[in-house]
This record gives C-alpha cells, structure tokens and sequence, in this order.
C-alpha cells in the first residue's frame, strides 16, 4: 500500500511540475515588440572637427520603434527618431530619421542592429548598434545601448558619431 501512494504521489507531482513547466512555455514567433527612448549624442568627429554635444548647444532624440522577430535570433526593426536642438534658447524639431534595420541577437544578452539610415536634414547612411536588456519584467523591459551614426551626403563631410540610449521595450 505504501508503494502504492508513493506512485501516486509521484506521479500526482509529475503532472503537477509538467503543467507549471507548460505556463513558462518558449516564446512563439514570429513576434512584435515595441520600444521607445531617449538618445544623447555625445560626440561627433569628422575630418575638420570634434563636435561635443552640451557644449554649445544640447542634442536629444526620441526613437520610436517596432521589432518584429522571425525567430530567436534574427528580426527586422523600424525606427523613427524626431531630433530636438536647442541652441542660443531656441529649440527645434531640427531632424527626423528614419531608420530600418536587421536585428540578431547575439550572445550574454546582447543585440546588434545594422540600420540604414535617411534623414529629413538630407543626410543618409547607417547606424551599428548594441543594445542589452539590463532589467527585464513580464511585460516590459529597460535597455540601454550604444548607436554609432555614420553619416554622408547634403554637401557635407562625413561624421561619425558616439551616441547613448535608454530605453523601455514592451
């Protein structure tokens, strides 16, 4: 009898263990994300210059984005970033970016995005970025990440750009 009950026990939780394992299933895909967050540019260097931002005037941007993964590893993002400037107390919407990309994610938590990269200012290129979760929670998650700009075009010499974000994810 004693046997018995013990089968019972084990296989009572069995059962038991296998459905609370099935409430923390793998993530289905394809899958939609959203994110938004707040970037400063830190510095900029092209051939002639270094450009600090907060020094003469301060640079912020917002981006906007969706991700849709097709699977674990690789996804497809797009990104609209409104820049403000503000500069001698004035302050502008000075660009708008749009910003396409491929995301894949790499190993420890990290993401890299390849972005492409179009300006309202008349500017174009891309935009490398790592990005890592550093507090993650059911339903959202703050990030933060490192995009590097690289830009050409509108008559202009070619920049590259030290950039910091932080971000929510949901």
């Amino acid at each position: 009898m004693q046997k018995i009950k013990s089968i019972v026990f084990l296989g009572f939780f069995f059962l038991i263990s296998t459905n609370t394992h099935a409430q923390t299933s793998p993530e289905t895909y394809p899958k939609i994300n959203g994110y938004v967050g707040i970037i400063h540019p830190l510095v900029t260097f092209s051939n002639s210059n270094t450009t600090i931002n907060f020094k003469d005037y301060y640079t912020v941007g917002m981006p906007i984005g969706i991700n849709l993964w097709k699977n674990e590893k690789i996804g497809f993002s797009f990104e609209i970033v409104p820049t403000i400037k503000s500069d001698n107390q004035i302050s502008k919407v000075s660009n708008i970016l749009i910003h396409p990309g491929l995301l894949v994610r790499l190993k420890k938590g990290y993401t890299f995005a390849g972005r492409l990269a179009f300006e309202t200012s008349g500017r174009y290129g891309f935009t490398p970025v790592i990005a890592k979760v550093i507090k993650k929670y059911k339903d959202h998650n703050y990030y933060i990440s490192m995009p590097v700009p690289i830009r050409f075009g509108n008559n202009q010499e070619t920049t590259a750009t030290v950039v910091f974000q932080f971000g929510i994810g949901f």
